[in-house]
């Protein structure tokens, strides 16, 4: 039978990137300790694990350099394994680069694009052997030789920093028999029950002669390292105390070569049960909402027949109450649905320091990074859009932001500067996220002459300029910055892409704070409908600041823009430009009268602008369908909805067309 593996891709990426983000992190948490000169047993045992999944999932689809780099990756971790589990600087570059060409390749997948053959480089890189100088001693810990051999180098050095540090290294031995499995007790529930008291080095199943102790002729010999008595050990896991032994130190250990792994008896694991995770694409959840919305159309429909009906003089209090729990279950469904769609914000934050380790490299630069995700979450959508973002931000503040060791030490500084993230949700329909940094501060003078303009005396104005496209503080482009598209592009993302705010806060000499506000998600959200020039439109509720009804009598002549004249109204201490809101869409205009309301919108700490509609007409859930095609995309306009009457509507971008007149003012002047 023909296997198309095509249809594995989605789970093959999910997958992937799911060990990916995990092995970044082990990583570099290996490096930490191999620069505090301590070995990493349990983590490198942890990496082989992962490569070797990737291995085999990359081997099952046919992503051959994946396996390749993978198998590579895991040589170099075997032998930092055998020789106790510390790893040489040049190994950690190695596959830390192996780490990225994996990636890169997965990336490849996910695009359809053809896989690169690893390079040359690369694989040399993970051939070359970089062994710790001085290697830790064998431990000394008694241990039968049967059950001493088959520890690897790095597990008999797990044990003896684990007796170092005051816990308890003890040999638990369970014998499986039917009538322990009638009372629940097998390998598997002892080894969760083990898990939960310390932690567990190794399980190895031991052939034993058959026995009345041993009735199966298999005995697992569970080594685990804890803080808990014997007492307490054997009562939780219902074992006599016999079968439970303090390991003390007695003599040396033999070095024996890396084990194979151990093959598990028929009717027996000794992994623990795993919570259940169903791997959905993306798109199949978009197909959910999709339905969802026909659902509320076909409930708008009966609601119309509904009233017919009343009108007609039906007596339609029952059905008026079904529809009422109808709705109800809609809003639940369709909350339900949202969940699905929601990641946590540390998926984002997670592949950050490995973002700082790099820029820390490249600029020579001492640089820790504090995240806080404090359990946010947000849309996967939104997830992926924001991330290039966070990436221009933490890049700015190590080029820009951030002094060399030298001179933060003249500046009474730690020579390592620090650069903390911080997520939180601010409501049910927004995060906040905050990059800080204790560099030296944003320069308004050297942002001014650059951009040609008066030196800013607010940070709003100054993030203005900031976010001029081409900008660029920098003489010279080197790896890092000096293109001028940095700021652009993060403005672009927050503000123009996801309807958000960013703002900023800088004071010289002590450092740099970028907040972006963005919406949890883009896919459901509430809006207000409107109407202008006798046409319907949606607008986010998010991006409208107030709705005022307009009194004519406040209405002064502002500038002439283009040829145009406008006009301004006083709010609260500030000016506030009104638009026709028709005439920025191009639709035909409508002549003012007497109850024409405007909706206030202000992009970041920019002024405020408020359009002229004719009315709204309410306030309602909507399912937005973005405008993806350039061939129809228009500013002013990111996508389209359905109010359940069947029509589709156009969803308003009124921080675009902000930008729009601001960009036609600064033109005309």
């Amino acid at each position: 039978m023909q296997v198309d593996l095509r249809e594995f891709r989605a789970a093959y990426l999910a997958e992937v990137d799911e060990h990916l983000s995990a092995i970044n992190a082990l990583l570099l948490a290996v490096e930490r300790t191999s620069q505090a000169g301590k070995p990493s047993p349990r983590d490198l045992r942890e990496l082989m694990r992962l490569l070797h999944t990737i291995k085999g999932l990359s081997g099952m689809v046919g992503i051959e350099p994946v396996v390749t780099i993978a198998h590579r990756m895991e040589t170099v971790l075997r032998r930092a394994d055998t020789a106790g589990g510390l790893v040489g600087d040049r190994s950690l570059e190695a596959l830390i680069e192996g780490a990225r060409a994996i990636e890169a390749r997965v990336r490849s997948v996910e695009k359809n694009e053809p896989v690169a053959e690893p390079a040359a480089a690369t694989l040399a890189a993970l051939d070359l052997e970089d062994l710790p100088a001085q290697q830790p001693s064998p431990p000394d810990v008694a241990l039968d030789p049967e059950i001493a051999a088959k520890l690897t180098a790095s597990e008999r050095e797990q044990l003896t920093q684990g007796a170092a540090e005051g816990h308890h290294a003890l040999r638990i031995d369970f014998a499986p028999a039917p009538a322990k499995a009638e009372r629940g007790q097998t390998i598997t529930s002892v080894r969760e029950r083990l898990a939960a008291m310390g932690e567990i080095v190794r399980v190895l199943p031991i052939a034993r002669p058959a026995a009345a102790g041993t009735p199966g002729g298999l005995v697992f010999v569970v080594i685990l390292l804890t803080e808990v008595s014997e007492q307490d050990i054997a009562q939780a896991v219902s074992l006599p105390l016999e079968d439970i032994r303090e390991l003390v130190a007695a003599r040396r250990l033999p070095t024996a070569p890396l084990p194979e792994p151990e093959l598990e008896p028929e009717g027996e694991t000794i992994e623990p049960q795993r919570p259940g995770i169903l791997r959905v694409e993306v798109a199949r959840i978009d197909d959910t909402i999709e339905k969802l919305s026909g659902l509320i159309v076909t409930r708008s429909r009966l609601s119309r027949a509904v009233a017919k009906l009343r009108e007609a003089g039906v007596n339609t209090r029952e059905l008026e109450s079904i529809m009422a729990d109808n709705a109800r279950q809609l809003r639940d469904l369709r909350g339900a649905i949202l969940r699905v769609r929601m990641v946590p914000i540390a998926a984002v934050l997670d592949r950050l320091p490995l973002v700082i380790r790099g820029l820390g490299r490249t600029t020579g630069k001492q640089v820790r990074l504090v995240i806080d995700g404090a359990g946010a979450e947000l849309d996967k959508i939104v997830a992926e859009r924001i991330f290039p973002a966070l990436v221009h931000l933490l890049r700015n503040a190590v080029d820009h932001g951030i002094e060399i060791a030298a001179e933060r030490t003249r500046l009474g500084k730690p020579e390592q500067a620090t650069i903390t993230v911080t997520a939180s949700s601010r409501d049910n329909r927004q995060i906040e996220l905050r990059i800080a940094d204790d560099g030296r501060g944003v320069d308004r003078d050297r942002v001014a002459a650059k951009a040609g303009r008066d030196v800013p005396h607010d940070d709003a104005t100054l993030l203005e300029l900031l976010c001029r496209p081409g900008l660029s503080t920098r003489d010279a482009v080197d790896t890092t910055s000096g293109r001028g598209v940095g700021m652009d592009i993060v403005h672009k993302i927050v503000v123009d892409g996801l309807g958000g705010v960013l703002s900023l806060e800088t004071q010289p000499g002590k450092g740099t704070t970028f907040v972006m506000r963005v919406p949890l998600t883009i896919a459901i959200v509430d809006a207000f409908a409107l109407r202008c020039a006798d046409e319907r439109f949606v607008v986010p509720v998010p991006v409208v600041e107030e709705i005022i009804e307009l009194d004519a009598s406040r209405l002064v002549r502002g500038p002439r823009v283009r040829g145009r004249e406008t006009r301004v109204f006083a709010r609260r201490g500030e000016i506030v430009p009104v638009v026709d809101l028709a005439r920025a869409l191009g639709l035909p205009e409508v002549a003012a009268h007497a109850g024409q309301q405007a909706l206030v919108v202000r992009r970041g700490h920019d002024e405020p602008v408020a359009f002229v509609i004719e009315r709204v007409l309410g306030q309602q859930e909507t399912v937005i369908r973005p405008l993806a095609d350039p061939l129809v995309a228009v500013v002013g306009v990111s996508g389209s909805t359905d109010l359940g009457d069947g029509r589709a509507t156009l969803v308003l971008d009124l921080l675009g067309l902000c930008a729009k007149l601001s960009r036609d003012t600064e033109h005309a002047a």
